[in-house]
This record gives C-alpha cells, structure tokens and sequence, in this order.
C-alpha cells in the first residue's frame, strides 16, 4: 500500500433498485466509519408516468434519473457526517449500479426524459434491469444470432436476456423511433453516474462485456444488426460505441459542481463503473477461482471467477477480466428472489399475522419465518418454481411466471412463505450444478446481500445447496467492493486482488448443511427439476399463453374510452 494513502479514507457508493447507499471506507484495512442511505423519490415507475400520470404497458420497470444525483448528495453527505472523517482525508469514490439499467441521453449526457418533449414518452426514460418489455427483441436476438452461427452467442449461454442493452435498444427503434433517433448516446447507469461525477463518458468493462455483447475488443457486426432491423445497423457506432476502463482505473477526477453535491473535495479520484453484483466479489475476498458470491436481494446474481473460458447453457455471461483482471469472471442469476417473499407477505398474509408481529415486535417477514422455521421439510406439501420475475438462469426466459403446487385448503401464509424460499434455493443449486457439469468448480458459497440476515433462508440454501454458505461481513457488500475500487484507482494498492485481502471482510462457513434434510430435499428437488424442465424446456407454454392474454387484456382496457 502507498506510504501517504495510509491514512486516508475513499467512498463507496452502491446504486440499488430502490436507493443509494454510501459507505466511507479506511484504505488501510476496510473499516466502514461511517455509511448513509437516501431511497429514489420515485422508486420503480411502473404503473403511470410521474410526468402525466400515463399508464405505462405490461412489464415496463423505469426509473428517473434526478433521483440518482439527489440520493447519491443525500447518501454521500450522511456518510460523510456519520463517520467523523473530514472530506480533507477522503481521496477517492467509487460506485456501482444495478444492471442493466440503460439511460437514453444526447451526446452532451443529458437524459431525454428531462427534455420537455418527451417527458410524457415512456421510452425516454431509465430502463431498469427489471425492464422485461423487450422479450419479443431479445428472441429475435438469439434466432438471428443462432441462424447466423454468431461465435459470441455462446459466451452468454446461447441466448440474450431481455434486460441487455441490445434489446432494449431495439425496443425503443421499434416503438418509438422519434426518441431512438434524438438518442445520441445509450448509456449504462453504472457509467452515467461516473459521467456525472468526474464529466467524461468512460464505458466499464463488466458492463460492457456481460450486458453489452463486448467479445474481445468488438460488439456484434454491422451485418448482424442489419438483419434485425435496417434501421439498427448503425447502432454500435453512432449510440453505443465508447471508450473502455479496466475496473479499478481511474475514470477522472470530482469536478466542481459534483463536488458541490456530494460534499467532497474537487479533483479528488473517481474510479471507473461496475455493476453491483461483480464489485462485491472483491468484498468478500472472492477473487480466486471458484469462489462463488450470491447477491441475495430482491434478485440474486452469481459471479465466479474461473480459470478458463468454457460455455454454460443458460449463463448470462462470462468475460475476460469482468470481476478481476487475470480471471474468466462468469455470471448468472435469478430475476425474483427478495422479491417473492415480499409478494407473500405484502399479497398473501391475514390480518392477525400482522397483529402477532406487531405484538411481538419483529416485522412480518421474521415472524413468518419463525412460523415456517418450526417446519420440518415437506410439511407444508408444496413445490413452487420462482419465476414470478421470469426465469434469468439457465432458462433466460422473461416471458415464464411463477408456479406454486400442492395447494389445499389447510395451506398457510407461512407454508408459501418457506416454498417460495425453498424455490429460490432450488432455483440457485440448477445453476451451480450446471456451472459445476460445465467445467467451472465452485467450491465455496459466499452469500452477501440483505438476505443474509434471514437464518431460515441461509439454512435451506446450506440444505439444498449440500455445502456451507460462507457470509460476507459487511451489511453493503457493494458499496465496500466499490470503495476497494477506489482505493486502487486512488493508487493505494497495486491491483483489486491485494486491495481485497486487505480491505475485504468474510465469515468462513457460518451456516452447515443437515443430513436430517438432505433425503427429503433431495426429493424435493427432483420434482422441481421435473417441473423446472416440463414448463421452462417446452413441455407446456402455457405460462406464455397465459402472459399474452395479460398484455392483450391490458392493451384493450387502455383502449377504452
């Protein structure tokens, strides 16, 4: 570490769905002193426009992006506040954003749902990752891809996600044409912000590669584009095409005004983007090969370094230096986790549940675990598939939902509550599995995310996963891996992979597997892969019948006078 950077501190500053969160970080060792958190004033924009109060089609998830610049001031400031360090003594920040997460701007960075004509245009807005609109151009991706013998395809498991900048983009030429040709620039929020900060547009390699269809040095062809629609050819170099940084390298320097907001000094370093998921590998010290980070919240994604490039069915991507320089980072993930117990217990719960929490004084999701923790395994009766968010590994299908079997009427709220869990491990042991039958070992399970805290959903992944699950030791593993970020890009240590032994923090094998469960889990499972691969592998496409008759019903409800 640099003699002079010793005794300094550097910000990390994690994105999330629903707000930002900031943690001050000593170089030294990686202690947080001080964090803050700041929600987006209007969340998740999916039901009417905030603008005009237009009601917005099926599966559309957008964001506006002033909440970003107002939380990451409020976040940043908090922090700052509540640690007692001087800005004086903070050399460098960091962040990371959820992804993909795309903002349509002009060239100057300005977003087109700030300008006056297009406030009221759904397609000007952030698309967050959830943002699943764009099915229809995603499998039109893959068919031409996979007609074509694309080499990238199978880099991503032989098929593109909907939540990709790729089709997402197609989405706005096809639907609104006038806002993809005002578009000068489309724009991942992880570095949007970073343009904000330190004013230059420096494209990050983890987004670019896992989101951004970015394959040794080029983007899919001219030729490729054409096909999916003339007017898409130009795609890659007149809106996408940037410069690339290295994760860690430095993207510029605070400018004024961004100093202004966050209360931090001017021109001190700001480290290139990242995506939420890959930084906080470095958090958990996890940049060895097979060590695999789940980062369980309302969605969970996996990374896991490797040695080298092998094809996954099913993953979302795998990258030459995409969590750590030197390593083949592979990801994969679960679109709804998080998600579908807060679907439970928002949708699913009586009265008198509420009341006993109350009374107890612990919130609904803890007293429906305890309910449920009381269990033995297969009490309830029930098998559930987790795709209430559509299937993101091994399946890559947006256009699947959510199944739940067995239902009598004895079923209680906390017997859902503990299959939907249950489900959500199942769904997370199909991925290691298939990472493991193709070549990439993992040999450790390291959880981070809010999810961690919840000993119910920590002991059934231990159960079904069959190994130990080894817990991050900080409650914002992103905003710490974006603040190991900084210090490299600050110049305080050498590369990511010394920063992380030095500022990193993991509980080794906190929660064991049960032999008790491993029968009954065992049989369990088997009849989630059966009903995994009859609904997800063509057996019925009832569930896709069944999303179509919801868009049509919605389409002509909007229709009507």
């Amino acid at each position: 570490m640099t003699a002079q950077l010793s005794d300094g501190y550097v910000v990390g500053v994690d994105f999330g769905t629903l707000a930002a969160r900031a943690v001050v970080v000593r170089i030294a060792d990686g202690l947080e002193v001080g964090t803050g958190v700041h929600a987006y004033r209007h969340g998740v924009i999916d039901a009417h426009l905030p603008a005009s109060g237009e009601p917005l089609p099926p599966d559309f998830a957008l964001q506006d992006p002033e909440d970003y610049l107002e939380s990451i001031g409020h976040a940043v400031r908090l922090a700052v506040a509540s640690s007692g360090v001087g800005p004086a003594a903070i050399v460098g920040i960091a962040t990371d954003f959820t992804a993909c997460t795309m903002v349509p701007t002009l060239d100057d960075g300005t977003p087109l749902c700030r300008l006056a004509e297009f406030k009221d245009r759904p397609h000007a807005y952030v698309k967050l990752w959830r943002h699943h609109a764009a099915q229809p151009q995603a499998d039109r991706i893959n068919k031409v891809a996979a007609a074509r013998g694309e080499p990238w395809l199978s880099r991503y498991g032989g098929l593109i996600s909907a939540e990709w900048e790729f089709a997402k983009a197609l989405e706005v030429l096809e639907n609104d044409s006038e806002v993809y040709a005002v578009m000068a620039r489309w724009v991942e929020g992880a570095d949007w912000i970073v343009w904000q900060l330190c004013g230059r547009y420096v494209r990050n390699t983890c987004s670019a590669g896992y989101k951004g269809i970015r394959q040794d040095g080029v983007y899919p062809s001219t030729e490729f584009l054409a096909e999916l629609n003339p007017h898409f050819a130009g795609f890659v170099a007149d809106k996408l095409d940037q410069p690339v940084g290295a994760l860690g390298d430095a993207a510029g320097t605070l400018t004024a005004s961004a100093a202004d907001r966050l209360g931090l000094r001017e021109g001190i370093v700001v480290a290139v983007g990242n995506v939420d998921a890959h930084v906080t590998a470095p958090a958990a010290r996890a940049v060895e090969p097979g060590r695999l980070v789940a980062i369980m919240g309302t969605s969970t994604c996996h990374v896991v370094n490797g040695t080298g490039l092998h094809e996954v069915p099913g993953m979302c991507g795998v990258v030459d230096g995409g969590i750590v320089a030197g390593s083949w980072g592979y990801e994969a993930g679960q679109s709804g986790v998080g998600d579908l117990f807060a679907w439970c217990a928002n949708y699913g719960v009586p009265t008198e549940y509420v009341e006993a929490a109350a009374a107890a004084g612990i919130d609904l999701h803890q007293h429906l675990s305890n309910l449920a923790a009381a269990q033995p395994v297969g009490h309830h009766g029930l098998i559930a598939l987790d795709w209430h968010n559509g299937n993101r590994s091994v399946l890559v299908n947006h256009e699947l939902s959510g199944l739940l079997l067995g239902l009598t009427v004895n079923t209680r709220p906390e017997d859902i509550y503990r299959a939907l869990i249950e489900a959500t491990a199942f769904g997370a042991r199909t991925i290691v599995d298939t990472f493991v039958a193709n070549g990439v070992p993992v040999d450790e399970y390291i959880v981070a995310g809010g999810l961690a805290k919840n000993a119910l959903v920590m002991q059934i992944y231990a159960d079904v996963l069959q190994r130990p699950l080894s817990v991050l030791g900080s409650a914002q593993g992103p905003a710490l891996g974006s603040a190991i970020h900084a210090a490299v890009a600050a110049g305080a240590y050498a590369d990511v992979a010394s920063a992380a032994q030095a500022m990193g923090s993991l509980a080794p094998a906190v929660y064991q597997p049960s032999s008790i469960a491993l029968a009954r889990y065992e049989r369990l499972f088997d009849e989630y892969t059966a009903l995994h691969d009859h609904f997800g592998r063509g057996g019925s496409d009832v569930m896709h019948r069944l999303k179509r008759l919801r868009r049509d019903s919605m389409t002509a409800g909007q229709a009507q006078p």
